[in-house]
């Protein structure tokens, strides 16, 4: 197993677990070394900087909205998981949508290990950002920026646990020519490729996606 995958993957820990495991497994050469756990100290919102291929976008995650969304989240913005990814689904006026992993091997480890479901509580309104899934209780590492109002997805159990404060006109900016033919949603069924040949297979068929460069917590 490679390094990046031990550091990403954290197959061997229960899910209760999971965020003490991924401080121990993920190293602290590409993570900053601290566990999601860590923001637990810290005040309400925790600011996270996408840099992307069309500009910054900085999120405000609220733990007290979703805290298991957003505990998860910030696992993954600490691993590095977002790094080098692709907004692989664009939607224009509607959603832009990230968090497969460009190495199959750790977008496949993470792709099972699923998050219970906050209970209700925030609106997704224009600018706030939610996990997506299939299933109830079955989140794991693709979020979406919502770039209108959606909150008819509230019945849905959609929650948000974060809202751009900085770079919505980054967002609406993204690349949304393939819309829903570069991956679509979780429902759709047509991620598998996605899966299986990463960064690789979408530069090939889907060379103008936008790009996420670099993901990490503001301090």
């Amino acid at each position: 197993m490679s390094l990046r995958l031990r550091r990403l993957a954290v197959i061997s820990c229960g899910g209760a677990l999971v965020g003490l495991c991924s401080a121990v497994l993920l190293g602290s050469r590409h993570a900053p070394g601290r566990s999601a756990e860590a923001f637990a100290l810290e005040p309400d919102p925790v600011r996270v900087r996408l840099e992307t291929s069309k500009g910054a976008i900085v999120i405000a995650v609220h733990r007290d909205w979703a805290p298991l969304g957003a505990a998860r989240f910030l696992e993954l913005v600490q691993a590095g998981y977002y790094d080098d990814s692709r907004f692989f689904r664009v939607v224009k006026g509607q959603w832009a949508q990230f968090g497969i992993n460009g190495d199959p091997k750790v977008a496949t480890a993470w792709r099972q290990r699923t998050i219970p479901d906050d209970p209700r509580g925030q609106s997704v309104t224009r600018g706030r950002v939610a996990f997506a899934f299939a299933v109830p209780n079955g989140r794991t590492s693709q979020v979406y920026i919502s770039l209108r109002d959606l909150s008819y997805q509230d019945e849905q159990g959609f929650v948000p646990f974060g809202e751009v404060v900085e770079g919505m006109d980054v967002a609406d900016a993204l690349n949304s020519e393939y819309g829903e033919g570069s991956g679509g949603g979780i429902r759709a069924g047509r991620q598998q490729p996605l899966f299986d040949g990463g960064n690789v297979y979408l530069d090939r068929e889907f060379p103008r996606l936008d790009r996420l460069l670099r993901v990490r917590v503001v301090r």
